[in-house]
């Protein structure tokens, strides 16, 4: 298949059904939409439900909105119960939503809040799901992170919700990290049911609103520099799409842009940090976050995985 991957290659998703978090706007928005326009019923899983409307009125296909505030694990735990009641099936999970360089704050769980919206939201929310995928060949959890996971990214045990102190990028960092360790833990769990494969994406360098938070000392600059050093929101979305539906695509694979230091481009397979692929770190990940959410997974640790740790 060429490199030149685009919407164009993605195939007919008729009968396929797609949550998307975070889809009423950029990249989430995007991926929806080019899921809805080849046929899949997408749900847009949103914390604003009148702009999930909205944006679902400027879609094509069978599109539906659903509540969701991964800030909150009451949220996440009506969300997954309404959605295991309306869908006999989950064909494609995309944990898309999140937050980056927010100021010091928490969740409404009292998790630093990019670490508690991006890994520990959508962990349970994989968690609470799963067995509606499970059953379903071919399904996919893709689970978004970025390239801020090599930037001074750790996870931090001693101090995971950076109480004694904080730094934006850090903090963002580390949960990006976590989202490439609970994609490559998951697949290990996932591959003895061979059904359901866990996939990761990056959209390199996108015009989002994503980067509001960002100090005022980095926005006048990337501003400067958007339209040389930026990608629209619906390039962006290809590795996503890519992860999602390319039949090569396999369980812990990870995918994002083509272009010089994957700022930008049509999608490829790319490879993570040295630091992502430590099993030890990932396992002990898992557990953490299972007792932060109190969230268990219907998939067990392969026999003495876990000895490593």
């Amino acid at each position: 298949m060429s490199e030149q991957w685009t919407t164009a290659n993605i195939p007919d998703q008729q009968g396929r059904v797609a949550v998307v978090t975070g889809a009423n706007t950029g990249l989430g928005y995007q991926t929806a939409k080019a899921l809805a326009e080849r046929g899949a019923s997408v749900v847009l899983a949103v914390r604003n439900v009148e702009k999930g409307e909205r944006a679902a009125a400027r879609m094509t296909g069978d599109v539906s909105v659903q509540a969701l505030d991964l800030t909150s694990l009451d949220s996440i735990r009506a969300a997954a119960s309404a959605l295991r009641s309306r869908l006999d099936r989950i064909d494609l999970l995309i944990n898309n939503a999140g937050v980056m360089y927010t100021p010091k704050q928490t969740t409404r769980d009292g998790y630093e809040m990019q670490f508690g919206t991006n890994h520990l939201g959508h962990f349970a929310l994989t968690g609470l799901l799963l067995d509606k995928m499970l059953p379903v060949p071919g399904s996919r959890v893709v689970t978004i992170s970025s390239t801020g996971h090599r930037i001074r990214a750790a996870i931090h045990f001693d101090d995971l919700q950076w109480q004694r102190s904080y730094s934006r990028a850090a903090a963002y960092g580390q949960s990006k990290l976590a989202n490439l360790m609970f994609t490559y833990e998951l697949q290990r769990r996932l591959a003895t049911h061979g059904t359901t494969a866990a996939v990761a994406a990056h959209p390199g360098l996108s015009s989002t609103e994503l980067a509001r938070n960002s100090p005022a000392a980095l926005r006048l600059p990337l501003t400067w520099l958007a339209p040389v050093i930026t990608q629209t929101p619906a390039m962006g979305a290809l590795p996503t799409l890519r992860a999602a539906t390319d039949p090569a695509a396999l369980g812990g694979q990870y995918y994002g842009p083509g272009g010089r230091f994957e700022i930008k481009g049509h999608p490829r397979l790319v490879t993570s940090s040295p630091d992502s692929y430590e099993v030890a770190v990932q396992q002990r990940l898992w557990a953490v976050s299972e007792d932060l959410t109190g969230v268990k997974f219907p998939v067990a640790a392969m026999a003495g995985a876990l000895s490593s740790n």
